[in-house]
């Protein structure tokens, strides 16, 4: 799964500490995010999409193998 999440963090000036702050997670989580390495549990996505203000689907892009 793609996700959006470094470039809408980069357009609103927020690090990845911050970000990792907010939704209570390590910074290391997040550059995993970021990187593909990682996809988040429902609730890690719907908490990432709430904190940016966005659905769940326009921040994740979701590709059928």
């Amino acid at each position: 799964m793609k996700n959006r999440i470094e470039e809408i963090r980069n357009l609103r000036g927020i690090r990845q500490e911050e970000l990792a702050r907010q939704l209570g997670v390590s910074r290391q989580t997040i550059s995993s995010l970021e990187n593909g390495r990682y996809n988040p549990s429902i609730l890690l996505a719907y908490r990432i999409a709430r904190y940016f203000d966005m659905s769940i689907e326009e921040v994740f892009i979701f590709e059928e193998e």
